[in-house]
């Protein structure tokens, strides 16, 4: 998914210092994805007090939104650098299509992880038979020695486990005895819970991990501190177990984490650099693609792809042009 602000936030996010003890909550805002009858996300990562848990930089969570009244999901090629992207939906169905020629279908209860690396440009767009939206777009920052690597996709389908008052879904990382083959180059955990009403559930978890727990429906207490739906629960590392405690409706829950990260990023767009002027070449290199009158469909899978992030094969919607940049230079968000 494009960040599709017409005055994209700058982030610089940096790691250093103790983590703060304890459970911290985080509230999310609303953000439009473009035009007069947008679809609203709710953004809760990256915020001023805290930019990343492990090396989750981003969480949008939408839905459930009618595609009749929203508009649905009609995201038209775009780039990104740095990071891999992280699809999950609840309900629904999004074609992505992208430069690397990778065709594939977001359906509840798997996960799509496309891999940026030095560049690549996607499409996400709601199907015809689609009438409710509903999921997360995730985005997790590549460290530093990997960042350049070469752009993929992986598509993965977890297996359900189910456990005394849960089932869940882990598509990344281990958790209940369920291990994701998705790979990554940190340490992740990514699984969609379910919880029963009621249920008093202790996770076992890596205590170099730092967790975000993110509320999709009902209510659950993390750590004892009650969260909400679009609530995002931290919880700093150090704890070998995470107690999730549900309301008398029983609750839906993301699970992330993953160790701090201990590399500062400079995140603006779609992009994530490491310094100003890598963001500033990043923006001019997709600004020169797209209105060099390269083109913008390609209809033969073995025609070369012009320019860093290449182009979307058989994509009938043209590419989104990058915002402007702010007048001020890009600068640490804390």
């Amino acid at each position: 998914m494009s960040n599709l602000d017409t005055r994209p936030d700058e982030v610089e996010c940096r790691a250093g210092g103790a983590a703060p003890a304890g459970v911290e909550l985080l509230t999310p805002r609303d953000v439009p994805l473009g035009g007069p009858r947008a679809m609203l996300v709710r953004r809760t990562l990256p915020q001023r007090q805290r930019s990343l848990i492990g090396a989750w930089c981003f969480l949008d969570h939408y839905g459930p939104d009618l595609v009749a009244e929203s508009g649905g999901m009609s995201v038209a090629p775009h780039p990104h650098t740095g990071l891999p992207t992280v699809s999950w939906l609840f309900t629904g169905e999004i074609e992505h299509r992208d430069s690397v020629g990778s065709h594939a279908m977001v359906r509840p209860g798997e996960v799509n992880l496309m891999t940026a690396g030095r560049g690549i440009s996607h499409s996400e767009v709601s199907t015809p038979g689609t009438t409710t939206l509903h999921g997360a777009q995730l985005w997790v920052a590549l460290p530093d020695a990997q960042r350049d690597t070469a752009p993929a996709f992986q598509h993965h389908a977890p297996p359900l486990v189910t456990a005394p008052g849960v089932e869940a879904r882990v598509f990344l990382g281990s958790l209940l005895g369920s291990t994701s083959p998705v790979a990554t180059f940190t340490p992740l955990l990514g699984a969609e819970l379910v919880l029963e009403p009621g249920a008093d559930l202790p996770l076992d978890v890596d205590p170099t991990y730092e967790h975000g727990v993110l509320v999709d429906r009902g209510a659950v207490a993390v750590e004892g501190l009650p969260a909400a739906p679009a609530d995002l629960a931290y919880v700093a590392p150090g704890r070998e177990s995470l107690r999730l405690v549900a309301g008398p409706e029983g609750a839906r829950v993301l699970v992330l984490g993953g160790p701090p990260f201990g590399e500062a990023i400079v995140m603006w767009w779609n992009f994530v650099g490491r310094t100003h002027e890598e963001v500033v070449a990043y923006r001019e290199a997709w600004q020169a693609q797209v209105t060099a009158g390269g083109p913008a469909v390609v209809t033969d899978s073995q025609d070369v792809a012009d320019g860093r992030f290449g182009v979307v094969p058989d994509d009938h919607l043209p590419p989104i042009p990058a915002p402007p940049l702010p007048n001020a230079r890009l600068r640490e968000r804390r």
